[in-house]
């Protein structure tokens, strides 16, 4: 461990010890059986109370609009994993902190689960987000099969945690299982029936549900949203567009639209936003969300 990461450990605990002493400690004396569920953002706490239903008090410890990427813990949220039975990330390096998060919290009795476990992850193409990020493509939470895997890997830790309710969280996870198999069976032979397939996105957040759907993505910005295309590769975009009769480019709802609204002017394109599920939008749950953006995605295909 370096220097700098010990410091930052070390300034970590001992805000947390400092906000410990000052929080009231009636909690434990509540009577609360819930199993308290610590997560890090809006889908992974959607996965959580679809499998966990009234058996489960969860909270996402990354506020509305933030980057999970860049995130950083402060003292009240290592409280709450201080507190949490069970922490739940996404995995692949979508959360590079966690792990000196879960090192500052100092909670002997948490389970750490990494939703992400069993995935086949897509590689990150580009060498030098590899170099900063990590090797994979994190955003799995954006296709419905990979929705699946995560809450199929919450039910297995839910029901390590308190096997005497197994029941509950198959059924529960067989539920939310249905749906999403279900939007993907009506979404399936839509997109099978296209003669187009390139879509352009702003950032390149979409390569799982694409790669479900039998669709090709192009960006305007990286996987992690980071830096604008160069001219080059401006004119590379372009390019894909009038070559595959892009009429869309989408947006979504924490990146800003500037570069996608060149892009669009540049080709005779419309601007159509749609969601990435890292925080609470317009009120929409999880399969809403989902359900619009495939149904805006296959609208853009439409000859």
């Amino acid at each position: 461990m370096s220097n700098s990461t010990l410091i930052r450990v070390a300034a970590m605990l001992l805000s947390t010890v400092i906000f410990l002493a000052m929080a009231p400690i009636a909690a434990q004396a509540s009577g609360e059986t819930k199993i308290q569920v610590s997560v890090t953002f809006d889908a992974i706490k959607e996965f959580v109370k679809a499998v966990g239903g009234d058996l489960v008090d969860v909270s996402a410890i990354i506020p509305p609009g933030a980057d999970p990427h860049n995130f950083e813990p402060k003292a009240q949220d290592l409280i709450r994993i201080g507190e949490a039975r069970l922490f739940v990330y996404n995995g692949l390096g979508m959360e590079p902190w966690v792990d000196e998060a879960v090192q500052a919290a100092a909670n002997e009795s948490l389970m750490l689960l990494d939703a992400s476990v069993g995935a086949d992850a897509l590689e990150d193409p580009d060498p030098e987000a590899v170099k900063e990020h990590g090797l994979y493509d994190p955003h799995l939470w954006l296709s419905l099969k990979g929705a699946k895997l995560e809450c199929g890997n919450i039910r297995d830790a839910l029901i390590q945690i308190d096997p005497s309710n197994k029941s509950a969280y198959e059924s529960n996870y067989d539920a939310f299982a249905a749906k999403l198999d279900a939007l993907y069976d009506e979404y399936r032979p839509k997109f099978d029936s296209t003669t187009r397939k390139g879509i352009v996105i702003g950032h390149a957040a979409y390569g799982y549900l694409c790669r479900e759907f039998g669709l090709e993505q192009n960006s305007v910005e990286d996987m992690f949203a980071e830096g604008e295309p160069n001219a080059q590769q401006m004119i590379e975009i372009i390019e894909y567009c009038k070559a595959k009769g892009v009429t869309t480019v989408f947006a979504e709802t924490n990146v800003s639209p500037d570069v996608s609204r060149a892009l669009a002017k540049e080709v005779g394109a419309i601007v159509y936003t749609i969601y990435t599920i890292e925080s609470p939008e317009d009120g929409k749950d999880y399969l809403e969300r989902m359900e619009y953006n495939l149904s805006n995605l296959y609208e853009s295909l439409i000859d």
